[in-house]
């Protein structure tokens, strides 16, 4: 509940940002920017991750 809270407050600032401010666009990328980078980061460390257990589990079993 808490984290849908945040998330509609920041929606909501940012709107406001964008209507009111000379630098919201700017404000705006910024942000979409940085939470598409750590989703990007996040997906890669979780391919990783597979990929390592991947090859653990095949070494474990006598392929390569």
């Amino acid at each position: 509940m808490r984290y849908l809270v945040y998330t509609l407050l920041a929606l909501l600032l940012i709107f406001v940002t964008v209507i009111i401010g000379d630098y919201g666009p700017w404000y705006f990328a910024w942000i979409v920017g940085t939470v598409m980078i750590v989703l990007i980061s996040a997906a890669g460390g979780v391919l990783l991750d597979t990929q390592i257990e991947a090859r653990q589990s095949g070494e474990g079993r006598g392929e390569h």
